[in-house]
This record gives structure tokens, sequence and C-alpha cells, in this order.
């Protein structure tokens, strides 16, 4: 089934495209693979990046959004990312960068390509456990920037995953989320002050 992925910002857009024009903006970014590109470099498959605070005591996930990533294509592969921001005054450009979430990303879409049930693509990131995961939203006709994992939803660990967690294997929201919680809740020592 194919993904239905949701539109971007158009401000946000704009803003890679800017970033992207500028000889300033690229070299600074220190992106090997974005300044060895040959021929033109084009921003594909803008997902939202919601990012997972905290799990309420009644079990609800409490997500905001971020921002927006942009793959950036030259030629047949994605040779880095572009993020934006939201700011006061809009959509704003923040920074380039490469890695393994890059290649990462585009195999857990190619994965979900093939799945019987269409989604809405997502990426959610899990700060206290320095994880992302490719977010396979139910519903395709939401607003992709807004929203909490619902229970069926999908995610799937990108790589690299903290220890015991596979990547590329999806799970349900309600069987990873709580180990998610659990590995994120910080332990207390026998012993120490309450």
């Amino acid at each position: 089934m194919p993904l239905h992925v949701p539109p971007a910002p158009a401000p946000a857009l704009r803003s890679v495209l800017t970033a992207l024009s500028s000889p300033t903006a690229v070299r600074e970014a220190r992106t090997p693979s974005l300044l060895r590109a040959q021929g033109p470099a084009t921003p594909e498959l803008a997902l939202p990046v919601h990012v997972l605070d905290r799990v309420t005591a009644e079990g609800v996930s409490a997500t905001r959004l971020a921002g927006w990533r942009f793959l950036i294509r030259c030629g047949e592969r994605a040779v880095a990312a572009a993020e934006t921001m939201l700011t006061p005054d809009g959509w704003a450009f923040s920074h380039f960068f490469e890695g393994p979430y890059i290649t990462s990303t585009e195999r857990a879409l190619r994965q979900a390509e093939t799945m019987p049930q269409p989604y809405q693509p997502r990426l959610l990131s899990v700060p206290s456990l320095y994880m992302l995961t490719l977010w396979l939203h139910e519903d395709c006709t939401v607003d992709g920037a807004a929203g909490h994992p619902a229970a069926t939803d999908l995610l799937v660990p990108l790589a690299p995953t903290p220890p015991g967690i596979a990547a590329h294997s999806p799970h349900r929201v309600a069987e990873l989320l709580p180990v998610l919680t659990h590995r994120a809740t910080p332990t207390r020592l026998l012993g120490s002050p309450a």
C-alpha cells in the first residue's frame, strides 16, 4: 500500500530550498556527502518530527511537534537530511546532517510501503533513549503535525537502536511504548535519598 505522506508547510520547504542554494549554508554544514554531491540536491519526503517527552500515569504519550525533516536526494540516493524548526516568525531552516538515520529511514519507509494497510509516516524521537523511530500512524486523513501515537499505530525503531531493541522490527505502540517508558525511567538505587 502506498504511504500517505503529509504535506510539509510551504515555508519549511522554502527555507530548505534557500539553504540548499546557499553555498555558505552547505559549506558550514560540514556534511561531507552533501559537499561532494554531484548534480542538483533536492529535498524530498518531508516527515514531521515528533518528540516523545514523557508518558503520563494514564499511559498517554505526551508528544510535541519539533520540526520537519527532509531527505536530501542527489541522483538515486539520499545523501543528507535537512531539519526545520518552528520559530516565533514561522518555519525556518535549522541544519543539515548526515549519518546512519538517513539510510535507516529510507529502509524503514521501503519496508512500510510493502505493508497491506496504508499508513501516514512520521518520525518519533525518544531523546531520553537517544532513539528515533518511524511512526506509522493508522489515520491517514489527519494533520501530520498533530496527534499522539495511537495504541494500534506502528513504531519501527531506526538503526542504531538502544541495546535490546531490534532495528527495523515493527511494533504496535501498545507493545513498545511501555518498554520505552520503563527504559527511560531512571532507576533509584537502594539506600539513595528519596
